[in-house]
C-alpha cells in the first residue's frame, strides 16, 4: 500500500526549514553561479544528465547550483527527472524505488512519477519499491528543494542505490530513457582528509570521469561512485559528453582544512 507523501527527514539540519529563508538561499546560489565553464559547453547544448553534492547547503550549496543553473537555463523544460544516490543508512540489495506519490519540502510538494516507478518495479531485478531506505535518507532529499525552485512540476523517479552492479542498472535505464528525461546523480566526494590529499584524490577521480575511465572511478572514494558507474554506461551508449562546473572542499569554503569533504558539479550533454 502507497504512503503517499514521504515527509522531510533533514529539514532545519541539512538546509534551512523556514520557506522565505530556504528559497533565498536556494535563489543565492543560483545567482551567485556563473562559471566561465558555461560559457565555454558546445551550443547548442542539450543537458541530459548531472552530479552534484547532497551536503549540508553551507558547504555543498553553492556547488550544486552551478549545475542546477545550467539545467534551469535549458530551452526546453525536461519531463522527467531520474534522482540517483546511494544510501547512507539502509542496507539492501539491488535499486529501491520510493514508494510514495511526492516528497515533500518546506517549499512544497514536489510529484513523483508513479507510473514510471511501477514499469521499473514490474520490471524486476534490480528495481524494487522499498520505502525504507529512503525515509531517513538525505542524499536524494537535499535534491529536492532545488527542483522546487527550478522545476516545481517535474515529476522524479527516485532511486537509491544498494548493493548492486551499475552496469546492469545502466543497461536497464538506458532502454527506458525518453527523450525528455534529465537523470541527477547525488554524491559528495572524498571524505575527511586534509584538505591537500583531498584535492589531489577528487582530481583523480574527477579526471577519470572526464575521460571515462571507469576502473578510475570506481577507485575513487565518491559515496555515490555507483550511481555514477550506471550514468557512464548510460553516458556511453549514448555519446553524452561530460564537464566540470565546478568544484570546491568543504575546507575551501569554511577555511577548515583538516578534515574535509569534497564536492564537484558535473554536467552530461549532448550536443543539438
Amino acid at each position: 500500500m502507497t504512503t503517499v507523501v514521504r515527509p522531510p527527514a533533514v529539514a532545519g539540519m541539512f538546509y534551512p526549514e523556514s520557506p522565505g529563508t530556504l528559497r533565498k538561499t536556494i535563489t543565492g546560489y543560483l545567482n551567485l553561479a556563473n562559471p566561465p565553464e558555461l560559457t565555454e559547453l558546445p551550443t547548442p547544448t542539450v543537458v541530459r544528465a548531472i552530479i552534484v553534492p547532497h551536503a549540508g547547503y553551507v558547504y555543498s550549496g553553492a556547488v550544486a547550483a552551478f549545475a542546477y543553473k545550467l539545467l534551469a537555463a535549458q530551452a526546453t523544460p525536461p519531463t522527467r527527472f531520474y534522482l540517483m544516490g546511494p544510501a547512507h543508512r539502509v542496507w539492501f540489495s539491488g535499486v529501491a524505488l520510493a514508494d510514495y506519490e511526492a516528497f515533500d519540502t518546506p517549499l512544497g510538494r514536489q510529484p513523483l512519477d508513479t507510473e514510471k516507478i511501477e514499469v521499473l518495479a514490474a520490471s524486476g531485478a534490480p528495481f524494487a519499491k522499498l520505502n525504507a531506505p529512503h525515509k531517513p535518507e538525505h542524499s536524494l532529499e537535499v535534491q529536492f528543494p532545488f527542483l522546487r525552485v527550478i522545476a516545481p512540476e517535474i515529476p522524479v523517479v527516485p532511486m537509491l542505490f544498494g548493493e548492486v552492479d551499475p552496469t546492469v542498472v545502466g543497461r536497464a535505464l538506458d532502454g527506458v530513457l525518453e527523450p525528455g528525461d534529465v537523470i541527477i546523480v547525488s554524491s559528495d566526494l572524498s571524505h575527511f582528509h586534509d584538505n591537500r590529499t583531498a584535492h589531489t584524490r577528487d582530481r583523480q577521480f574527477l579526471d577519470a570521469l572526464l575521460r571515462g575511465d571507469r576502473h578510475g572511478v570506481g577507485s575513487g572514494e565518491a559515496c555515490g561512485q555507483v550511481p555514477a558507474l550506471a550514468l557512464m554506461t548510460i553516458a556511453e551508449r549514448r555519446g553524452w559528453q561530460p564537464h566540470l562546473l565546478d568544484y570546491r572542499t568543504s575546507g575551501d569554503i569554511t577555511g577548515e582544512e583538516w578534515r574535509v569533504v569534497g564536492y564537484a558539479s558535473v554536467a552530461y550533454v549532448e550536443e543539438a
